[in-house]
């Protein structure tokens, strides 16, 4: 295929005032292109007209732009390879073929292949002179009967160059011209009217999957029909891209599949699946070779290959073009913002990508076709694909914020979340290299931070492993990583595995580290939390005051350290029935709190709602409910809805409620926080349980029985099976329950 270099075939194919009179000698003698009338239905349209499903917007906004006006009218119609967007020309071409003639479709890929569609025009307007003018003349020829005619429509299909197609648009010529190109740019020289075109909607890629599979489509809320069985979630896969849907329609028609078989071997082979074509249909007309002859045209600019590359272990969500930036730091110090930018205007240009700017989008298909490895495709070699998997990971670590706790890093926080789960769930944990860690536990902290407990834990256990498949035992982040783990299983209420993985772990930091690092006494105060959430507050008191005492020695008393083990002895007090002690501790912390981390830290909240609660218990129901309220809307402002801080706040509210006997306002905001708590944290979450053991406590308060107690019942024999019978909440609700008997 030739692309450039064919400057000089321009001027000699379309140059003006081109001397015909060279080919009179022994040949017929020339009409003038004037009197050459078309023949009837002159028309060439290729097969793509025939499956065609949706695209009515699109079809309209072309009859609107190739509305004829005097002179040319060109219309562009630009996408990703395998879009459809020959499909939509040919559907719109042959549905002019009555109000038009000749419509004629030249594949203009390239310089001699618009001058054969031209000569091919000729010899349909004029068969006799087939054997009689060499190729040059027969292509000049035509291009003079456009000029002299109008009512014809001309379709360039594929056109890789505005600057191929130049030399025919720039004479005079009265009809109507539609371009297609993967380019995106350079149209405006045409003066044309530019159409971007997009994927299918959902529903239309399942019509196009059944259509091609020889089935009926369902109807759009009927049930999908057992041959359809895993449409959607195909289509879903193939991100609705219309020709890997043609792909696999007509693969899965032919060896009798069905769209979930079609998926398994998707995912157990896709290198294969991508680059195969069913039997009859073109060898070429598969996504990844598609894909690869837009980057073989892209060699000139490397940068481009290897960005596509980084980009596809990254999620369907926008990527934060900043995330590009850290490339400078990571030992391609030859590669410049100025490069970078060009090399992603160059993809965006032939629509492998889009751009604005701020982000970078790529169809999941494109980026599952350049992760998957191909050795005979130069642009997805093993090596290349683990090289740009590696990279991705170091620029999601480098992009991440240094801290969790804060609210102002959780927007770049979940700006980065879609593309790190991306990247992890495409990459096997037995992949993981060292590189990796920090970002898995950071990440999983974060999540923990945010509600998300079970998918903290997903991040926390492939961390521990990898901790331990590449590093010594003693190593720092064997330690974190355990400590970090045993925190969430303490957050998730998993204290069998909290509490033996804690004490291990501060043996470990107390012989490797010394009793007096900062690590080593936060391993001392979460296994004292450890002990609190387990009801053994004669072992979580005592190893809260010498935690304390330890770190206004070491950190010093404004130390956010230090207030979190101030806030938590005093909250154990408070768990002790020690109000006298509680109060003051808690009415010192909070103001330590506002003076040190600011009034919206999530830190400060909670001082401020455990001091909600100590009034409370105190029966200071006054100076309670009045914080319990502004404690909830902070929180509901500054962590959302659903995080767990302010579902304790909603239920510590409604129990306030409650102690008043304002039961209208208890019970319906004891119900909402249970049925959230199920939501968010799950049906055995201690905050779930603890708020079914408070709604039934209040239909008690109402004189409900009939809910109560089967409430009670349920809880009981949930918190026994969870907690234990010895755990205080356990107590809690069996004495409930006894009361009621």
């Amino acid at each position: 295929m030739q692309m450039e270099g064919q400057a000089s075939g321009h001027g000699r194919v379309y140059q003006a005032g081109h001397d015909l009179t060279v080919y009179e000698t022994g040949l017929p003698a020339l009409r003038p292109v004037e009197q050459v009338t078309a023949p009837p239905r002159t028309v060439n349209l290729p097969g793509h007209a025939g499956l065609f499903v949706g695209r009515a917007n699109e079809l309209v906004e072309l009859e609107a732009a190739l509305q004829t006006g005097g002179g040319v009218v060109v219309a562009a119609v630009h996408g990703l390879g395998g879009v459809g967007k020959s499909t939509l020309a040919a559907r719109y071409a042959a549905a002019q073929a009555k109000a038009c003639n000749p419509v004629w479709w030249i594949t203009a890929d390239s310089p001699p292949a618009v001058q054969a569609g031209l000569a091919a025009l000729t010899v349909a307007l004029q068969p006799e002179l087939a054997t009689a003018l060499p190729l040059e003349a027969l292509a000049e020829r035509a291009v003079a009967w456009l000029a002299a005619h109008e009512g014809w429509l001309l379709v360039l299909d594929d056109v890789i160059d505005p600057d191929d197609v130049a030399p025919l648009l720039g004479r005079t010529l009265d009809g109507r011209v539609l371009v297609t190109s993967r380019l995106a740019q350079g149209w405006y020289r045409l003066d044309a009217h530019v159409i971007s075109l997009g994927v299918l909607s959902e529903r239309e890629a399942i019509e196009l999957l059944a259509r091609i599979t020889g089935h009926q489509p369902p109807a759009p809320d009927a049930e999908m029909p057992e041959v359809l069985e895993g449409a959607r979630e195909l289509v879903r896969e193939l991100g609705c891209l219309p020709l890997a849907i043609e792909q696999a329609g007509a693969y899965l028609h032919q060896v009798r599949l069905t769209p979930y078989a079609y998926l398994a071997e998707l995912r157990q082979q896709p290198a294969v699946l991508y680059d195969r074509a069913a039997r009859g249909s073109p060898a070429e007309r598969t996504v990844a070779r598609i894909w690869r002859l837009i980057l073989d045209r892209l060699t000139g600019t490397p940068l481009a290959g290897q960005l596509l590359r980084i980009l596809a272990w990254y999620g369907a969500d926008p990527i934060p073009r900043t995330l590009l930036e850290g490339l400078e730091g990571l030992g391609n110090s030859g590669i410049s913002t100025l490069e970078i930018g060009h090399a992603l205007g160059e993809l965006a240009a032939y629509n492998m990508i889009t751009l604005d700017r701020e982000h970078i989008i790529v169809h999941r298909l494109v980026q599952a076709v350049a992760r998957t490895c191909d050795p005979a495709d130069p642009h997805r070699q093993a090596s290349d694909i683990d090289t740009a998997r590696a990279v991705a990971i170091s620029l999601l670590e480098r992009a991440r914020p240094d801290i969790y706790e804060v609210p102002a890093s959780w927007p770049q926080w979940r700006a980065l979340l879609p593309h790190i789960d991306a990247v992890f769930e495409y990459t096997s944990p037995d992949a993981d290299t060292a590189d990796a860690h920090q970002l898995l536990r950071t990440v999983g902290m974060f999540l923990n931070s945010q509600g998300a407990i079970d998918r903290s834990l997903v991040y926390l256990k492939r961390c521990m492993a990898l901790a331990q498949r590449v590093y010594d035992a003693d190593h720092p982040a064997v330690l974190n990583t355990r400590g970090s783990l045993a925190y969430a299983y303490e957050t998730a209420g998993d204290l069998r595995q909290a509490i033996p993985l804690m004490e291990h772990n501060l043996a470990e930091e107390e012989r490797i580290l010394g009793t007096d690092h900062a690590n080593t006494l936060t391993a001392r105060n979460n296994l004292a939390a450890a002990y609190e959430s387990a009801g053994d507050l004669g072992r979580a008191i005592p190893l809260y005051e010498a935690t304390l005492a330890d770190r206004e020695r070491v950190l010093g008393a404004d130390h956010p350290h230090t207030l979190i083990s101030r806030n938590n002895l005093a909250y154990a007090y408070y768990g002790a029935g020690d109000l006298g002690r509680a109060i003051p501790l808690f009415e010192a912390t909070l103001a330590d709190r506002e003076r040190v981390l600011g009034e919206d830290h999530p830190d400060t909240l909670q001082s401020r709602n455990n001091l909600a609660g100590a009034y409370e218990s105190a029966g200071d129901l006054g100076r309670a409910i009045p914080l319990h309220e502004a404690t909830l809307a902070d929180r509901e402002r500054v962590l959302g809805a659903d995080h767990p801080h302010t579902l304790s706040s909603r239920n510590n509210l409604a129990s306030a409620y409650r102690r008043t006997g304002d039961l209208g306002r208890a019970i319906p905001l004891h119900e909402a926080t249970l049925a959230d708590r199920e939501r968010v944290l799950g049906a055995d979450h201690p905050d779930t349980l603890f708020s079914r053991n408070n709604l039934a406590y209040a239909y008690y308060a109402a004189g409900d029985l009939s809910r109560a107690i089967p409430l009670f019942e349920a809880t009981l024999a949930d918190s026994e099976r969870v907690l234990g019978a010895d755990h205080p909440l356990t107590k809690t609700v069996r004495a409930n329950l006894s009361a009621l008997g």
